[in-house]
């Protein structure tokens, strides 16, 4: 799974809403946005509103969105104007990058590939940095909300930070031919039955022909095959 990196910053003139304080980034936090929006979406409205909600980096199965600079602050933990202080209780606004993962209210294959793409994009973030795990945090760390809801729902927070943890350092398996290097390729078994579940329906519906699920369950499908 691929996806493209945007910046659709926030106007400087809304920082004083947004993004009032400058920030030295020390964690990252993972949200879940609850409802089927996209990413473009999702930081459009961020942008044109003026409540004093925000984040940085909205995901979703496609691209990953950047809104507001690492060194900017955002209201996205609900532990109020808090502290700079990493022994602080209120802390996680003023020093942590917010991420939210798009399409988690009614899940299925465009939040399993989003998911997939927020774990691709915190391990890159997070080698960025020279940081470990440990400085992933959940939105529920901050202020007890419950979010990011669907992975808790799921009881699976364990299990992404593992993903995050094997995108960080991923085993060599040989390296591929020319033919293979195309071939689809998934980090878990959630985002690629999800994957699977998608083209199943498409020809369930008639839209494309049997052949191409037995492709896929060959290990044969290419990017360009499912993207097509």
């Amino acid at each position: 799974m691929t996806y493209t990196c945007k910046q659709t910053f926030l106007p400087a003139s809304k920082y004083s809403i947004k993004a009032p304080y400058s920030m030295v980034p020390q964690y990252i936090t993972v949200h879940n946005t609850a409802n089927d929006a996209p990413a473009a979406n999702e930081i459009a409205y961020m942008i044109n509103n003026n409540n004093q909600v925000s984040y940085h980096v909205a995901v979703d199965d496609k691209e990953v969105i950047q809104s507001i600079p690492f060194n900017r602050n955002a209201w996205h933990c609900g532990d109020g104007g808090g502290s700079t202080d990493p022994n602080a209780s209120m802390k996680g606004n003023r020093i942590s990058i917010g991420i939210e993962i798009c399409y988690s209210k009614s899940g299925g294959v465009r939040y399993g590939v989003a998911e997939e793409n927020a774990v691709q994009y915190i391990a890159k973030l997070l080698k960025q940095y020279d940081w470990g795990i440990e400085r992933v945090k959940k939105h529920q760390d901050w202020n007890s909300k419950y979010c990011p809801h669907r992975i808790l729902t799921e009881n699976r927070w364990n299990s992404f930070l593992k993903r995050i943890e094997e995108a960080m350092n991923p085993k060599e398996i040989g390296k591929p031919t020319e033919k293979d290097d195309d071939k689809m390729q998934f980090s878990n078994e959630t985002t690629k039955a999800a994957v699977r579940d998608y083209i199943k329906k498409a020809v369930d519906k008639g839209k494309i022909d049997k052949s191409w699920l037995d492709k896929f369950d060959a290990g044969t499908m290419t990017g360009g095959d499912f993207e097509g």
